[in-house]
């Protein structure tokens, strides 16, 4: 039942293992996230899993899309995208099961 997950993106969208510069429209505020998968995703070390609401609404997106994000069916708020940055997943760890 195993899933390959592609880590190949544009180079002008975000994919798996980019690090995503987000402004947050209700707080006014920015941060930087890397979108990661399931197996190295740290939420408190800025490592977001692909799975999660946040990383599955990103993936695709270019800089300066606005991004809704769903939390659940009452939950959601808005993203824009500042910057996207190309990197690697090898200096991520596997979080322990």
């Amino acid at each position: 039942t195993a899933k390959i997950i592609s880590d190949e993106s544009a180079d002008d969208e975000v994919g798996v293992n980019n690090t995503v510069e987000l402004f947050y429209e209700d707080d006014e505020t920015t941060e930087k996230i890397k979108l990661v998968t399931t197996v190295r995703g740290d939420s408190l070390e800025g490592l977001i899993s692909i799975e999660s609401p946040l990383g599955k609404a990103l993936l695709g997106h270019k800089v300066g899309d606005r991004v809704l994000i769903e939390v659940n069916p009452s939950v959601s708020y808005y993203v824009q995208i500042r910057s996207i940055e190309n990197s690697d997943d090898s200096e991520d760890e596997i979080q322990p099961y």
